[in-house]
Order: C-alpha cells, then structure tokens, then sequence
C-alpha cells in the first residue's frame, strides 16, 4: 500500500490499513475482520465473510455501520397486541402490533395509490420513513416505479403535512446478506473485477490488484422504543374516548421503510418488510 493512501485513510475516513497472512493464515485472518464486524456492529452482524472466503484474497477492504436510534414518539409495550399481518391476498400470520394515535408528516399518493408517513427520532436529525401500498399487493408494483428522485420528492416538505394519524406498526426484524458482485457489474463497474483493466494504482504502488467479491450484510430491529441498525460491507395510542378525524396508516401487509438523514437527505437504509 502507498504511504499517500493510508495517509488519507486515516484522515478522511478515520480508518486504519492492517496487514494479514492470507496465504498462510486466512482462516485466521477471516476470523480477525468477523470479530471486528461483530465489534464494531456491537453484536448484530456476525461472521461477514464465510469460512474459506479469504483463501485468495490479496486485499481486504472493510466497512460497518450500526445506528440506534429512539422515537421521537415511542409506542407504549401496554397497546402493543397480537393482531394479524397479511402476507397477501390469502394467507396471514400473526405479529406483535404496535399502536400509537399522534400527529406526522403524511402524504397520500394517489396516482400511486401508496401513503408516506414520517417517524422521526429523538433530536429529528434522522428519520423512519413508512411507504404503505394502498392494496395488501401492491408492493411489487409500488417498488416498479420506485427511484430515488421520485422518493425525495415524495418526502420533500413540500408534499407531506402534520396529521394526526392512527398507526399500527409491526416490530420486525430484516437480516440479509448480499453479494454484490453481479449488481455492480451490471451497473457498470467491470474493469475493477478485470485482472487486466483493473487500476488501483491509487491505493498500490503496482498493478496487480483487482476485486473479486463484494459481500454486503445488514440487519435492522425495530421496536416500541426505536430501531437497531447495522451494516456492514466487504469491500402510544391515546386514551381519550374520542379523537378527532384522523387518517389511517395500518402497516398490516408488505411494506418499505427507509432511514434517512434530513439535513442531506442522504439514505442510511432502505428494505422491505413483507414477513415480519
């Protein structure tokens, strides 16, 4: 590695460049970066790379991220009831529903027919966004349409209101694991997987690197109290008698959610919920 390139490592991304025996030791090595993903993820994401992943690894690159984060708005434990989640048309099982009556950011989409609901978390730097197809099938053809632009716009200030909003919430649980080499590929990151293309000559004082695998892993909780989240890559209802007119936001069928940072915009996470 260039002393130029561990240099900025360390200063924009406060990270560190660690050697290993791959050739000698990988098992060992694979075990080493586990322990610092479980680490660093504080538990949530265990054993990144499988057994006998790192036998011909010449570089790993590392990342892991975890989030906790409290509502804004917590769900009480004593309103959370058995209540049943339609996985389609036909068929449903049984999940833990959380229920709270309050007031968020809410927007109905009707060329769409889906709805965006707005949980943001305590200090409201970060935010849980809910996207509800109107139909219990709606999912595949909401996320046919989706794209980023089309989120930001629909969660712009803009478009979403103050409501009062009678929400039922699942607690769920997403852990997943992706390898992203044919995604990139496809999006058109092919030279970096060529051993004759690739140029990490930034990085190395001399061709001879290239990537072969991008392992992605990521988990999220989420509760009455607030979400858990991490990821890691290689490479209350009221007690009142009566309310007044509120709108519906019922998360009993397939569902998405996003994370996202309001000062940016930016997108932490992003999933679908459709067995919790």
């Amino acid at each position: 590695m260039s002393k130029e390139y561990m240099d900025d490592v360390k200063k924009f991304y406060l990270a560190s460049v660690e050697s290993a025996d791959f050739i000698n030791a990988a098992e060992e090595s694979r075990k080493k970066i586990n322990s610092w993903v479980e680490s660093q993820t504080k538990g949530k994401i265990k054993d990144l790379f499988p057994p006998h992943s790192l036998s011909s690894a010449i570089l790993v690159l590392v990342n892991a991220v975890y989030f906790k984060g409290q509502w804004d708005k917590i769900f009480y434990k004593e309103y959370t009831v058995e209540e049943k989640f339609w996985l389609n048309k036909d068929t449903s099982k049984s999940v833990q529903m959380m229920k709270q009556i309050s007031y968020f950011n809410f927007t109905a989409l009707e060329d769409m027919q889906a709805k965006i609901l707005e949980m943001p978390y305590k200090d409201k730097d970060l935010s849980m966004m809910l996207v509800l197809p109107n139909e219990v099938d709606g999912l595949q053809k909401l996320e046919d349409k989706l794209t980023a632009e089309k989120l930001l716009e629909w969660t712009s200030s803009q478009n979403m209101r103050e409501t009062l909003v009678d929400l039922r919430l699942p607690r769920f649980k997403v852990e997943k694991s992706y390898d992203l080499t044919n995604t990139l590929k496809s999006m058109g990151m092919v030279d970096a997987f060529s051993p004759q293309d690739a140029n990490f000559l930034g990085m190395a004082e001399s061709r001879g690197l290239m990537v072969t695998k991008i392992i992605h892993k990521s988990f999220v909780e989420v509760n009455e109290q607030g979400t858990k989240a991490a990821a890691a890559t290689g490479t209350g209802v009221a007690g009142a008698t009566s309310v007044p007119l509120y709108e519906s936001f019922h998360c009993d069928h397939p569902f998405l959610f996003f994370i996202k940072h309001n000062n940016t915009n930016s997108i932490l996470f992003l999933g679908r919920v459709s067995s919790p």
